[in-house]
């Protein structure tokens, strides 16, 4: 025999092992970032011996089953990576239905970060390793047909047989896990498989849950009712949204001597001013993203966790805080430097006047993404809010503590904001977007320094003297994404802060005076805010039910 004869075999075999490796390791990689570890390469697929063994023993006939299972296994292996990225932004799974509307805003994201070259080298890297991917499963399963065709009829029976056997197995462990864990779990993990069928069941519950919550959205006790708003006597309210304030400011070790600090020195400035303070806890529906899901929640007293959610409400006769407010006699007015498009949901939200990133009269520099530093956002709405003749409800979406968290700006006197010219050196001084994040500790740094600016503006702002002290609530729209809190939960804090008259009727709430909530308080959904507030400041309203809505 000839050495490139006996090499033959030599090669079929290493190309067939080589082929197995392939498909275990997209079967078992994982869809959350926890489970990135080399232990999950111990992991035992049963799918694996189903696809391998059945390509053998269908042999000449197994070309659209390669075909099928090629497409099956990329579009998996695509939804672990989307499973990646949501978990590691969000803190929960990708929804495919709700959430393909993210992918345009992160590539937005990433181009205000890394620029339209890095963009495009992403997506282009991305789409290479799906592609390349399908192609090499469909030939290492073919190459599997290809010997199962050299085989006797009796191996390939046999083959069939264990693969049936193990195709079993994986729907006992899907029927288990569909079911909670409950009863019989074979030995390995049909992982890839499993999953699907989770993302197959969540879709259905899903259905069911916005059924639910479209005849939430389509009721409400305050309709129609009178003496709204009418304790506050015409008082302004603003409603401050910080980007990414969450309870991880107060629990974990990297922000909170830095943040405690700036609330007790918040808390001097304040009382100084002769405004009073209450602290709490709320819940928010989302993490590491979707601000306008948890503002969204806030006005209009449902939970609104998903896209879904958000546009059953806009097409709802639901009547969120602002409308309720325009009804009561204020102007309503959102304040949205994120925004630099169209956003024909803000009527629909109750604002009778929106004031986008076009719309605030900024002459700076961008601090990348970040369209305008929030001192001049505040800036800009008190020299707004001083030509209403109405008294004024506002919300205000501050940025600057919203990813890639540099360059990180620093305070002037306020009467030195001006056009926003003043902020030009600093947006352009300071590492980059690709110098930060290449460092998950310089991430999580800058993090807590953009927070930190963000709190010592408000605060400040809030403490500036005026004919009309407004009623201000600033609070968290979200935690930041998980591996920037690392504590926390969903909990973002909310603090009032006006006169002391007009926060007496808040009493009832019993949250903490000053500006830190009491750590053993038990956090508060966010859709509950808007019932409190119409109640606390309403001379006469219904009782909101056990459930919040």
């Amino acid at each position: 025999m000839s050495g490139a004869g006996a090499g033959r075999p030599l090669r079929l075999w290493l190309a067939l092992l080589v082929s197995a490796v392939l498909v275990d390791l997209l079967l078992i990689l994982p869809n959350h970032p926890g489970a990135l570890r080399w232990p999950a390469l111990r992991m035992v697929p049963l799918e694996l011996p189903v696809l391998l063994l059945g390509m053998l023993a269908l042999g000449p006939r197994a070309r659209p089953l390669a075909i099928l299972a090629s497409v099956a296994l990329t579009l998996m292996t695509a939804l672990k990576l989307a499973d990646l990225s949501a978990y590691t932004a969000f803190g929960r799974g990708f929804d495919p239905l709700a959430d393909m509307h993210l992918l345009p805003a992160a590539a937005h994201l990433l181009r205000g970060s890394a620029g339209l070259a890095g963009a495009l080298v992403v997506g282009a890297a991305l789409a290479l390793l799906l592609g390349g991917a399908m192609v090499l499963l469909y030939r290492a399963l073919r190459l599997w047909a290809r010997c199962g065709s050299r085989l006797p009829r009796a191996l390939r029976v046999t083959a069939g047989g264990i693969a049936l056997v193990f195709a079993l197995l994986c729907a006992a462990e899907i029927r288990t896990a569909l079911n909670g864990w409950q009863g019989w779990r074979p030995p390995g993990s049909a992982f890839t498989a499993r999953l699907g069928a989770e993302h197959i069941r969540d879709f259905a519950r899903a259905r069911t849950a916005l059924a639910e919550f479209e005849r939430a959205a389509a009721t409400d006790p305050w309709a129609g009712r009178d003496g709204l708003l009418s304790k506050l006597e015409g008082r302004p309210v603003v409603i401050v949204f910080v980007e990414s304030y969450g309870r991880a400011a107060f629990d974990n070790p990297l922000y909170a001597p830095r943040h405690t600090a700036t609330l007790q020195a918040g808390e001097a400035t304040l009382a100084q001013a002769g405004l009073a303070m209450r602290s709490g806890w709320l819940r928010s529906p989302v993490q590491g993203g979707q601000s306008w899901l948890a503002h969204a929640t806030l006005a209009a007293g449902v939970e609104v966790s998903d896209q879904r959610r958000y546009r059953a409400l806009l097409a709802s006769a639901r009547q969120s805080l602002f409308t309720l407010a325009s009804r009561a006699g204020y102007h309503t007015m959102a304040v949205a430097p994120a925004i630099v498009m169209d956003w024909p949901e803000g009527p629909a939200m109750g604002f009778q006047e929106i004031r986008a990133a076009a719309e605030l009269g900024y002459r700076g520099l961008p601090f990348n993404w970040v369209t305008m530093p929030d001192q001049y956002t505040l800036a800009e709405f008190d020299r707004i809010a001083a030509d209403q003749g109405a008294p004024l409800m506002a919300e205000i979406a501050l940025i600057s503590s919203h990813a890639p968290w540099t360059p990180v700006p620093q305070m002037v006197p306020w009467q030195a904001v001006g056009d926003g010219s003043i902020f030009d050196a600093e947006a352009t001084s300071g590492p980059s977007p690709k110098e930060v994040w290449a460092d998950p500790d310089r991430i999580r740094d800058h993090f807590g320094r953009s927070l930190d600016y963000a709190l010592r503006n408000v605060l400040s702002w809030a403490a500036l003297p005026r004919a009309e002290p407004p009623l201000i609530l600033v609070l968290g729209d979200h935690q930041p994404a998980e591996f920037v809190a690392q504590a926390g939960g969903k909990d973002v804090p909310l603090h009032l802060i006006g006169p002391p008259e007009a926060l007496r009727l808040f009493d009832g709430w019993g949250w903490a005076a000053g500006l830190q909530p009491d750590p053993a308080q038990d956090a508060l959904p966010m859709r509950d805010v808007r019932d409190m507030f119409l109640r606390a400041t309403s001379a006469a309203g219904p009782q909101m039910r056990a459930d919040g809505s």
